[in-house]
């Protein structure tokens, strides 16, 4: 028996039973779906978390990544009033997480991965070719940024100094040396003072030196060594 939609007041029809159970669009949904997964995996997993270590991240660029992915992939397929669509991408646009700020490279990363779900479902009339040419050009950037470019990590500590008398400019070798000696870290390449408190003998300041091992110091990065609230400044 041949099911007909219903017609609607407004002259339109709804769908019918054969077009709702319909599954002739879901081989190109699983494959698109899986050329993302598996580039997002490459860019998050191998590049990224190889990186800095970070499973926080990992976690939320992957579910983002699929949502995003299969938000425009429903958009694209159903007729929806355009009211309803542009309502619900400003809800998305709003949410935002209330932790630490983002830094700015998670930051990138998270515009890679939404760009990349986007380009591999809005896609419409693009061959199969023009999309693997897309991510893959992503990935081998991303890559060569990651891998071969930037091979020194330039990591930052933030420390509370109380040697207020060797934060001159001439005697800048000077505190050099005791930080290294105090540290433990033998190639500062830079030093940044900020405040100074002359009741306590005590100034802020952060130090930035080369990381071999090019991991990210999540202590300092997160905000998790804060500043003495206490001081007068």
């Amino acid at each position: 028996m041949n099911i007909t939609g219903m017609v609607l007041p407004d002259g339109s029809t709804t769908a019918t039973a054969s077009e709702i159970f319909s599954v002739t669009g879901l081989p190109e949904l699983l494959l698109r779906f899986g050329i993302n997964l598996v580039v997002i995996l490459l860019l998050v997993r191998w590049l990224y978390y190889t990186t800095t270590r970070r499973k926080d991240y990992l976690f939320t660029y992957i579910l983002i990544s699929s949502v995003v992915f299969l938000l425009c992939y429903l958009l694209e397929s159903v007729s929806l009033q355009i009211g309803f669509a542009l309502g619900l991408f400003a809800i998305f646009g709003i949410i935002r997480y209330r932790t630490n700020p983002m830094p700015i490279k998670e930051m990138t990363y998270l515009f890679l991965v939404i760009g990349v779900s986007v380009i591999n479902v809005l896609t419409a009339g693009t061959s199969l070719f023009e999309i693997l040419f897309a991510n893959i050009a992503v990935i081998l950037i991303t890559f060569g940024l990651e891998k071969m470019w930037l091979l020194r990590h330039i990591s930052s500590k933030a420390i509370v100094y109380e040697k207020i008398n060797l934060i001159v400019p001439d005697k800048y070798d000077e505190m050099i040396a005791d930080l290294q000696q105090r540290t433990g870290i033998t190639d500062i390449k830079k030093v940044e003072i900020g405040a100074i408190n002359f009741l306590k003998d005590t100034c802020r300041m952060i130090i930035y030196y080369e990381n071999k091992g090019r991991s990210v110091n999540l202590a300092d990065q997160n905000g998790f060594i804060k500043p003495d609230d206490t001081d007068d400044d």
